[in-house]
């Protein structure tokens, strides 16, 4: 299993935005782009996902920029990941009837990779962006 960058760079993002937290101030992607070492255009398309998903608002003009739409304590890892990704499951059977070959009676990884998967998600949607904010700032301190 591997995760996209899409879906690394939406939590950088995230995260980004949360370390930068401030009263009425917006971050430009500019800025976020530089801080990260990230392409600027890249970060474009992942942001869009970021406020489809209601996760990140934009405002434009010379004072503009994006910044979280919700406390970074109340977003989860998950929900940014699915934002960024979708459909996140290591095999597709486990979100979708598909056609392995395999009847899933006599499939014999299905349950395990399916027990995995439960542990992940609870994991992803236990983590906020403002956990990984806070080690963020005390690795920043050290």
């Amino acid at each position: 299993m591997k995760m996209s960058t899409r879906g690394q760079y939406a939590l950088e993002i995230a995260v980004d935005l949360a370390l930068h937290l401030m009263p009425d101030r917006l971050e430009s992607l500019n800025d976020i782009a530089k801080r990260r070492n990230l392409s600027e255009k890249y970060l474009e398309r992942i942001m869009k996902l970021l406020k489809e998903a209601g996760l990140v608002k934009s405002v434009r003009g010379a004072y503009g920029g994006y910044c979280l739409t919700k406390e970074p304590g109340e977003i989860s890892v998950l929900e940014v990941l699915c934002a960024a990704e979708g459909q996140l499951a290591p095999v597709s059977c486990l979100v979708e009837n598909t056609e392995c070959g395999m009847e899933c009676e006599i499939c014999s990884t299905k349950s395990t990779w399916g027990e995995m998967w439960e542990q992940i998600l609870d994991t992803a949607a236990e983590v906020t962006v403002a956990d990984i904010a806070e080690i963020v700032k005390k690795k920043e301190t050290c």
